[in-house]
């Protein structure tokens, strides 16, 4: 049975086709250089995992902490604004995607469906689930815990727009997103305390393959540049696996052109 450093050593190391990105270069940008954003300081140990995410799109539902309670753990409290609980449909791509020190990059793209959750000191994103258009990352992914799924994908970019096609293709109930999106206003930082803040600026992650076996995360960026988006939704059955019906109101949308992240070990926990 392979262990975990054998595991990930063979997924860094095989190509497939689309998988491996271009540029091999070692050299990291200074992520971490900026941290006087963050609600808590940065982790004492060493980042572990590199990426660049491009063409990100915010979508957010509100929804009644009931419909959102049962599919959470105990362990873990909801993260409300006013009340509400919030659905997130983010589809992105990402380039430049490797382990520290691995000259050897990845790029893909990838859907996550989110609501957020809290303990003392720490509120984050828990992830439902997370489709990805790599076999490797995937695989790579669920070893960790983390509750990641084959996915078919296209990303088509027309001037600002981007056109998103994804179709799970995993052994799991069927879950597919079409739109095409683009930014309509300047950049912009939203100010805490705001809703487009609490939707976005998140620096851990909570997520469970199995109820009994929660998993956390931290990452790290800068504060996102956001821009209003303007959509046009033709699919989107992302939350249907989990039998969550979506509110027939247009979803308030975010865009973010580019944003380089970081990422610590994902770990029980209990060991957080």
């Amino acid at each position: 049975m392979l262990t975990r450093r054998e595991f990930l050593k063979a997924g860094v190391t095989a190509v497939t086709a689309g998988t491996l990105g271009a540029g091999c270069s070692l050299r990291v940008p200074p992520v971490t250089d900026q941290t006087s954003h963050r609600p808590w300081a940065l982790p004492q140990t060493a980042w572990i995992l590199f990426m660049r995410w491009h063409d990100l799109l915010f979508l957010h539902w509100p929804i009644r902490p009931e419909s959102i309670r049962p599919l959470i753990p105990s362990a873990l409290e909801l993260d409300t604004f006013d009340g509400w609980c919030w659905i997130g449909v983010v589809p992105f791509r990402m380039t430049g995607v490797r382990p520290r020190y691995v000259p050897i990059p990845f790029a893909f793209p990838e859907l996550n469906v989110r609501t957020y959750v809290k303990m003392p000191g720490r509120s984050g994103v828990w992830f439902f689930s997370l489709d990805a258009a790599s076999w490797i990352a995937v695989r790579a992914a669920r070893w960790f815990g983390l509750p990641y799924y084959d996915a078919r994908m296209t990303v088509e970019l027309e001037g600002d727009s981007v056109h998103y096609q994804s179709v799970r293709v995993h052994e799991t109930a069927p879950a597919g997103f079409d739109a095409s999106y683009r930014p309509t206003a300047a950049i912009y930082h939203a100010a805490p305390s705001t809703l487009d803040h609490w939707l976005t600026e998140r620096y851990c992650l909570y997520a469970a393959r199995k109820p009994d076996q929660v998993v956390y995360g931290e990452i790290h960026h800068a504060p996102w540049p956001l821009q209003p988006a303007e959509l046009e939704l033709r699919v989107n059955t992302m939350t249907q696996p989990l039998g969550i019906k979506l509110p027939d109101t247009k979803p308030i949308g975010h865009f973010a052109r580019y944003q380089e992240v970081v990422a610590w070990p994902v770990v029980p926990l209990e060991r957080k």
